[in-house]
């Protein structure tokens, strides 16, 4: 095989892989419904399993950069299949009859294995289609490549939890187990082809000890990527916030605590997944106008964009109503919701959402020079914003009973991101020296 074939498999299997990571990661959302419904959660507690896998990645992040550097990237993907495999297996125990009086924390259990994986996933892919697509534009034209798969798979998720669900009101894990044999499989499929793959990648550096004084600086010493990785943490409350709730009050009964539009399940999953679908849509064409556009300008408009399209979701009157498509996958066929029209804005955030995390990270590390690496390793950990930031809005809804007013959340956050953008993402920093190749940082000193 030549190595242009074998570069191009491994291509094909770290896309593979991104599209994996959506799939199981977007299972937390729908699964939130079975929670509330077999074990009595409130929404604070329902999406317990998104609060699992993404505070994983602050206590993964750190470590599978570390995993990488000494076991390299196709063993730690190997490493992270297993876990996954694990995790999913947890997660179905929780399901079973004999567990019936510990399976909320079994659940839980298996839904923090799970984002271990996702996250030394996530620290493999990202960084290996741009080392095989050499850096710069091509490399990340291949993680853009990879991101439409990824939006694809959080689209299919949607819809095929959606089908398996059917009546929130008699969820229970039983009816998503369709779904977990599916991840189990494919991450023991994707264990045996990568297993016998040849993937050619960079060696790893061996640690150099240096006499001298340490550096005293770091990437945190720079005002614009402290402000940044919050982007992203604030980020992840906006991207997974918005149609976490959308599935809530579209699904829950009106005349519970925090009462919805008591529609069914299987509709509801395939109208959310026309928001993942908005972002595959954003991220092809962020792509391809990327280049001409700068991320200070692109990350401008579509915040206030979705500061726009939060606000107006949040108080449109709730009788102005709108027809939203979706694909009832079963019988091939196009199917059409009625829904308020502020439901219709929400789903439009997904345009947004699309490119703010590549432009968030763009201008968070500009200037760092010999910091960039490290800093990448902690924009990783700030992925578990998510479960701080969808478990806020959670208990938002819950104290107000409503859950369009949980929306705040997700207006503050974008309204940071705008801020950002036009302001905490300018360098203040210049004066420190960032082209000397020093072996330590500050934050590696700490590790």
């Amino acid at each position: 095989m030549s190595n242009k074939s074998k570069q191009w498999g491994a291509i094909i299997i770290m896309i593979a892989l991104f599209a994996m990571i959506a799939f199981v990661t977007n299972l937390c959302s729908p699964m939130a419904v079975i929670v509330k419904n077999q074990f009595g959660a409130s929404n604070l507690e329902a999406q317990i399993g998104n609060y699992g896998n993404f505070i994983a990645y602050l206590l993964m992040g750190i470590p599978s950069g570390m995993l990488i550097k000494k076991f390299g990237y196709k063993k730690t993907a190997l490493l992270a299949l297993i876990v996954g495999i694990i995790g999913i297996f947890v997660q179905w125990m929780s399901g079973w009859e004999s567990m019936e009086n510990a399976a909320f924390a079994v659940y839980l259990v298996g839904a923090f294995i799970g984002g271990f994986c996702m996250c030394m996933l996530n620290t493999v892919v990202n960084p290996m289609l741009n080392i095989l697509g050499g850096g710069g534009n091509k490399g990340n034209q291949l993680i853009q490549i990879g991101g439409v798969f990824n939006s694809a798979a959080a689209v299919a998720v949607y819809i095929l939890m959606g089908a398996l669900i059917g009546d929130a009101a008699k969820a229970t894990v039983t009816d998503a187990t369709p779904a977990l044999f599916i991840a189990g499989g494919i991450f023991i499929i994707a264990f045996i082809v990568i297993l016998f793959s040849k993937i050619e990648e960079p060696a790893q550096p061996a640690a150099v000890k240096k006499d001298g004084p340490k550096d005293p600086h770091s990437a945190f010493s720079f005002r614009h990527f402290k402000l940044g990785i919050l982007a992203i943490f604030l980020y992840m409350g906006i991207e997974v916030g918005v149609p976490t709730y959308i599935l809530q009050y579209l699904t829950s009964d009106p005349t519970a605590a925090t009462p919805g539009l008591g529609m069914d399940a299987t509709i509801v999953g395939q109208i959310v997944a026309v928001y993942w679908f908005m972002m595959l849509i954003g991220r092809f064409v962020g792509g391809s106008i990327g280049g001409k556009v700068s991320s200070r300008q692109m990350i401008t408009t579509v915040a206030c964009l979705s500061i726009a399209l939060t606000a107006f979701g949040m108080f449109a009157p709730a009788d102005w109503t709108v027809n939203i498509p979706g694909v009832d996958w079963a019988n091939l066929s196009m199917i059409w919701a009625e829904v308020p029209v502020g439901i219709f804005a929400f789903i439009l955030i997904g345009l947004c959402t699309s490119v703010m995390w590549g432009g968030i990270f763009n201008m968070a590390v500009e200037g760092l020079g010999k910091y960039t690496s490290i800093a990448s390793g902690a924009f990783m950990t700030m992925v578990f914003g998510c479960a701080v930031m969808v478990a806020l809005q959670g208990w938002v809804a819950d104290l107000a009973g409503n859950y369009l007013t949980s929306y705040w959340v997700v207006l503050g956050c974008g309204a940071y991101i705008l801020f950002y953008a036009l302001v905490g993402s300018r360098n203040v920093n210049t004066d420190i020296n960032v082209e000397e190749a020093e072996e330590a940082t500050a934050l590696q000193d700490a590790l």
